[in-house]
């Protein structure tokens, strides 16, 4: 099994492996005697330190035992567990089917206050129409080849929208004018989205921004993020979601979707983009 590709995840990995490595010194044993112990290849022990392996919480449970340090397991197989939930691959998220997931977000949705999101590919999961997120999401279940829920799913996506309508929440909210172009769905699909997009952007709730093709860029375009608070931001990458806690890391998020949100339109203008988007589609 690999470590996270995301920084930290990796820094979590590696906090866990450092912990492991001090408590067999302070067992006052070597790796090789942890994998003997444990019936282990000599060179695992070393390899789990180091944070080349990432350790199963049978593997934790066994290095504890070995140094006579079983009270301590307990709390890091929750750090790994943590760890884990930072970059979880869509495969896994999915094996079911894409329903499971869309129903889960309405439970971590409920706390959230400010919501920020930036979208580079797509109209946004909270702004979508049935028929939008119906043509998207088939598109996901084939791609990625899982059990086919649509229906159910789309259903639980279109739910969570109710957050715009209901309790103390606030959307600021950032897309790609080509985002407003990308044809999902036929044409007829487009332009109901789109004038969706006109109608919930007047909502108290929401600040929609439309960052131009024309802008002069401050930042690059990156991939599609959702910042919860100042606390969390989920990444949405091709095969798996990332989420990054690391504050020092949340904090870059926040300061790149300030500087795309300096860059985007409001208002009547971004009304101006929107619509020109609904008379190409004619």
């Amino acid at each position: 099994m690999r470590t996270s590709p995301s920084s930290s995840a990796q820094r979590a990995r590696q906090g866990i492996a450092q912990r492991l490595r001090e408590i067999r010194l302070d067992a006052g044993l070597t790796a090789r005697a942890i994998a003997k112990a444990a019936g282990w290849h000599e060179s695992k022990a070393s390899k789990i330190e180091h944070a080349r392996t990432v350790p199963s919480e049978a593997d934790i449970r066994a290095w504890c035992d070995a140094c006579g340090a079983e009270d301590q397991a307990t709390e890091l197989i929750a750090a790994s567990r943590a760890a884990d939930l930072m970059y979880v691959e869509w495969k896994r998220l999915q094996r079911t089917g894409l329903r499971q997931l869309q129903e889960s977000k309405m439970q971590m949705y409920a706390p959230v206050r400010h919501f920020r999101v930036y979208c580079s590919n797509v109209i946004p999961g909270l702004f979508q129409t049935p028929a939008y997120a119906g043509a998207l999401l088939s598109s996901i279940a084939e791609f990625r080849e899982t059990p086919n829920d649509v229906t159910e799913a789309v259903a639980a996506r279109v739910a969570r929208s109710r957050f715009l309508y209901e309790g103390d929440h606030r959307f600021g909210v950032l897309v790609e004018e080509w985002v407003l172009r990308c044809r999902i769905g036929d044409p007829g699909v487009m332009a109901g989205q789109l004038g969706h997009l006109l109608a919930v952007m007047s909502l108290p709730s929401v600040s929609l921004g439309v960052i131009p093709l024309a802008a002069g860029r401050q930042i690059w375009p990156v991939e599609a993020f959702n910042i919860f608070d100042d606390s969390l931001v989920q990444v949405e990458l091709l095969t798996a979601e990332v989420n990054v806690s690391q504050p020092s890391e949340v904090a870059q998020y926040i300061r790149g979707f300030n500087r795309m949100a300096d860059m985007a339109v409001y208002g009547g203008q971004a009304r101006q983009l929107i619509a020109a988007a609904i008379t190409a589609l004619q």
